[in-house]
């Protein structure tokens, strides 16, 4: 006897494919992550990141806004949402290339002044940045905290301007650097200069490699370039995350404390505590600070004040620093 045919499964309806299109994931990547090419802001925190985007947001925000002026917001994303989507319900075909071209306009509109993007590293946050300066927001946001001794976080540590990003392998960051140093270094412009090197997630590349071939371009640039531990007009700060090489020349980063949000509202009794050995000329050229017992203590300290503060705030110990 012929087995019984299987049921007729129950059709679903057209309009269920395209609402289900709408509802998809939209893909990670695509600007989400960092990658070579990017501008913006590195930030370290103490085993919170999403309160330290929180704090990045309203920080960069409080002061994107008073040298900027007011961010200026497009509504091309709301003139998208499903004004359309009812004429397409019966092809899901179409539905599916409209959600498409949705997502990539819906990208392009929102890049914002500042957008959080996967750093590839634990406990650092990378804020891309649109049409502003980082390197200017971040020298004024420390300026005004030195000044007024202000605290005005919690969990983020340091704050590292970043002014441009390659890949993170050796022919690629001389070749880039070549042009990148070119504003501060190159003749006739010329300073004192160190350098601070911190790699996370890259086994690949030798520290002491990269930091006698960058000292050299900053040296080809103009021979009067001189290194200086004590009080250098320019640091070259390298950060390398995975494959991607995040690079900026910052000022003032020995008085700022490292760019340390979290010391820079010290008194200045402390500051002057802060005296950087003096090197001869010979190896000047591979310029580095040993940071790594400040940066242990600086965890320790944060993850106390975490635990202590309920719901009153008392002034921070904490620090993070590169080590090199």
């Amino acid at each position: 006897m012929a087995a019984a045919e299987p049921a007729a499964r129950k059709r679903r309806p057209k309009g269920h494919f395209a609402a289900g299109a709408g509802r998809a994931k939209r893909p990670r990547g695509a600007g989400r992550q960092l990658e070579a090419g990017m501008r913006g802001i590195l930030i370290t925190c103490n085993m919170n990141e999403r309160k330290c985007v929180g704090e990045a947001y309203s920080l960069l925000g409080e002061y994107g806004d008073l040298l900027y002026g007011p961010e200026q917001f497009s509504d091309h994303e709301e003139r998208l949402s499903g004004s359309d989507r009812e004429e397409d319900e019966d092809d899901v075909e179409a539905a599916l290339k409209k959600e498409v071209g949705q997502i990539r306009a819906s990208t392009e509109q929102k890049l914002r002044r500042f957008q959080s993007v996967e750093s590839g590293a634990n406990n650092v946050v990378f804020i891309r940045t649109q049409g502003i300066e980082p390197e200017n927001l971040v020298h004024h946001i420390l300026k005004d905290m030195h000044t007024t001794k202000k605290k005005k976080t919690r969990v983020i540590l340091r704050m590292l301007p970043i002014s441009g990003t390659c890949k993170a392998f050796m022919e690629d960051m001389k070749k880039y650097t070549e042009t990148f140093f070119e504003p501060w270094f190159k003749a006739p412009n010329k300073g004192t200069f160190q350098i601070v090197y911190k790699a996370r997630n890259n086994s690949h590349m030798s520290r002491e490699e990269v930091i006698k071939e960058l000292a050299g371009i900053v040296g080809s640039l103009n021979p009067e370039n001189k290194v200086d531990l004590n009080n250098p007009q320019y640091t070259v700060v390298v950060e390398i995350i995975k494959t991607v090489c995040c690079l900026s020349v910052v000022r003032d980063y020995v008085l700022f404390r490292k760019y340390n949000l979290q010391e820079v509202v010290k008194s200045n009794k402390e500051d002057a505590q802060q005296n950087p050995s003096n090197l001869t000329e010979e190896h000047n050229s591979e310029v580095v600070k040993a940071e790594t017992e400040e940066e242990e203590k600086s965890s320790k300290e944060v993850k106390e004040e975490n635990k202590n503060q309920s719901e009153i705030e008392s002034e921070p110990k904490g620090n993070d620093a590169l080590t090199v």
